[in-house]
């Protein structure tokens, strides 16, 4: 009867543990999304300007590989650089991680791929994407990479 009880119960535990694995193996190779909302508010210091801005992006946790485009608008002047930086939290500034080649005319199209510490900081809403112009040197808009789709 104690043989027959184990036997059950390694059977569970092992059933288990597949079931887990398989919900892990789903979860690493779903494509995750993130957005964020870029404004002159939201650098630090906060910059006073008319600029406004969106990204949106698209991790690939089996490749790496994260595509995103970048809108924005009402800049000052020509971006002159834009960066994602990290890491940091809302309102804490930090250096660059990925930083974003030309061209840099809106909209901003492109992918790179990720490693495993940068895939983590952007999980777990630890970058920033600012957008930087000649007048705004230190970045004109910013915006916290935070995950989910962009809303309306």
């Amino acid at each position: 009867m104690l043989h027959r009880r184990s036997l059950l119960l390694a059977a569970a535990v092992s059933l288990s543990l597949v079931t887990l694995g398989g919900q892990a193996a789903t979860m690493k190779s779903k494509k995750m999304n993130f957005h964020a909302y870029l404004t002159g508010l939201s650098q630090v210091p906060p910059v006073h300007a008319q600029g406004l801005g969106t990204m949106t992006g698209t991790l690939d946790p089996k490749t790496k590989l994260f595509k995103y485009v970048i809108t924005y608008m009402n800049l000052t002047g020509p971006a002159v650089a834009a960066h994602f930086h990290g890491p940091a939290m809302e309102g804490a500034n930090a250096g660059v991680v990925v930083p974003i080649p030309a061209p840099l005319d809106s909209p901003i199209m492109q992918s790179v791929k990720l490693t495993d510490a940068q895939i983590a900081d952007l999980t777990a809403g630890k970058w920033y994407v600012n957008i930087h112009t000649a007048a705004h040197k230190s970045g004109e808009i910013r915006g916290q990479v935070m995950s989910g789709p962009l809303s309306n």
